[in-house]
């Protein structure tokens, strides 16, 4: 009798969102998409149709050479080598590791905690991306990471993608890193800095400021979809990401000195509603 009572106990504390040592389990917004993009296989089956259609759409800009992902690319480009550019975080590199860790520990992301762990060189690959990259080299196309990690990150970085047997370029310098020749937060100049001796052939990331660095409110964002709705799946190629990005700070204008609980109420407020059963 005893044993059901425990049975019956443990499993209402559970439905009541406390673990079975007693202490309760927090609130923490990146839990399900953590836990999809670690264990789905859906998400490993949307990243890998992602970087198929990258590959046949890389067939077709070489073929063409009026070809161009970059809005930074100008004048007479038709000539130049061809290149690539991808973002790192979520796009080639998998870091649900540490978002998981954040989870566990009810953290919240901090340089503190992120820069040891992207110097400790563990992100895992993200389905698909190592056959493309390898693919775009094997045509003879330059790979170019373009990523905001940090300049005191980028050895990390460096030796995460060469352990996975990602190409990276020693005779010139492909990992351009937030920070490195007054690089700031945005990646127009250094997307500008590849197109002045490259024809950009696709632009892969998982984050609008990946393609373009026009940004802004829901609505805003909204408008630059419609507005380059021709380069997405084609020239622009997305990885799903659910865990973080510009979409989830747009509803609270990217304020993250706001409280947490007044973030949520936003995030809350920003999106529609059903009127529920009548």
């Amino acid at each position: 009798m005893n044993r059901i009572v425990a049975l019956v106990l443990a499993a209402v504390l559970l439905s009541a969102g406390a673990r079975a040592d007693g202490m309760k389990t927090p609130q923490n917004d990146l839990l399900n998409a953590t836990l999809w993009t670690q264990n789905s296989v859906e998400f490993k089956a949307t990243a890998l149709a992602g970087y198929r259609l990258a590959r046949l759409m890389l067939d077709q800009a070489l073929a063409d050479r009026s070809w161009t992902a970059a809005l930074e690319q100008t004048g007479d480009y038709q000539g130049k080598p061809p290149a690539v550019i991808l973002d790192v975080d979520e796009t080639v590199l998998d870091n649900s590791a540490y978002e998981a860790w954040v989870v566990r520990e009810n953290s919240h992301f901090s340089s503190k905690t992120w820069t040891p762990y992207v110097n400790a060189a563990i992100s895992r690959p993200i389905p698909g991306s190592l056959d493309f990259i390898t693919y775009a080299a094997s045509k003879g196309v330059a790979i170019f990471y373009v990523t905001n990690r940090k300049a005191h990150e980028e050895d990390g970085t460096r030796r995460n993608l060469k352990q996975l047997g990602y190409p990276v370029d020693e005779t010139i310098d492909t990992v351009l890193v937030r920070g490195e020749n007054d690089w700031g937060r945005t990646k127009s100049a250094r997307r500008a800095h590849v197109a002045k001796d490259y024809r950009v052939l696709l632009l892969i990331g998982d984050n609008l400021n990946d393609f373009t660095d026009e940004g802004g409110s829901i609505a805003e964002r909204q408008a630059i979809f419609e507005k380059h709705l021709d380069r997405w799946s084609s020239s622009w190629i997305t990885v799903a990401n659910p865990m973080y990005g510009s979409w989830e700070s747009a509803p609270f204008g990217d304020d993250y000195k706001l409280p947490a609980e007044t973030r949520r109420r936003m995030k809350l407020d920003a999106m529609e509603y059903w009127g529920g059963p009548k």
